[in-house]
């Protein structure tokens, strides 16, 4: 049995489970195999950590803490565009936190402090309650959407956008599909510049908001 551990913390245990979910996701992420990891004794760790739950609601908090908050006050396109950016840096590097972060029925101080400054920024901006309502899903079904297809589509570091690329290419019936046919053909020429069309995407959605605010 392993020992009890005299140098655990909170934030050592959280630390920890956020270095495994980065490697194998959440599903092998269990009290038990986390105080395996540390050298613990399962009981040691609900001195810190009440239940896997409160585990993952403590990893959310440490992901959203991560994530550049808008500075209440500033120009809100520039804060908001900022933080958004930040958000697919962090969760490209936390990819397991991508379906959790709004599922958390006991957030913590940072994952209220950043709502709460997303909040304010778009409150100083001119915003109206319901339209700060509208503007936050909006901009968080984009960069959640856009992270999820992103992390679905085969990349050219992995060595596979070349291959799926050439085989569709090579299968498509270029006079029944003639426009798909030459997109296809056009990406696997180019590549995807997944920042690129993350920011254009991103401005688009933040100039639609823009008109959206000024007709009110």
């Amino acid at each position: 049995m392993a020992p009890h551990h005299k140098n655990l913390t909170t934030e050592k245990i959280i630390n920890k489970a956020i270095e495994i979910a980065d490697v194998s996701g959440i599903e092998p992420l269990s009290m038990r195999f986390l105080a395996k990891e540390l050298g613990a004794t399962p009981m040691s760790l609900y001195r810190y950590v009440s239940n896997r739950e409160d585990m993952l609601d403590k990893m959310v908090d440490i992901i959203f803490g991560e994530i550049d908050f808008p500075t209440i006050g500033n120009e809100w396109r520039a804060e908001l565009r900022k933080r958004a950016i930040s958000a697919r840096a962090v969760l490209l590097s936390h990819k397991w936190a991508l379906g959790l972060l709004d599922s958390r029925q006991n957030p913590g101080l940072s994952t209220l402090a950043h709502h709460n400054a997303v909040i304010g920024t778009l409150r100083e901006g001119g915003f109206s309650i319901a339209l700060t309502t509208q503007a936050m899903t909006i901009l968080d079904a984009y960069i959640y959407g856009f992270i999820l297809q992103e992390l679905s589509l085969p990349t050219e570091e992995d060595g596979q956008f070349g291959e799926v690329g050439e085989a569709i290419v090579e299968a498509l019936d270029s006079a029944q599909f003639p426009y798909l046919g030459e997109l296809a053909a056009a990406q696997l020429a180019s590549g995807l510049d997944f920042d690129n069309l993350f920011e254009v995407g991103l401005d688009i959605v933040l100039e639609g908001l823009t008109a959206y605010l000024g007709a009110q």
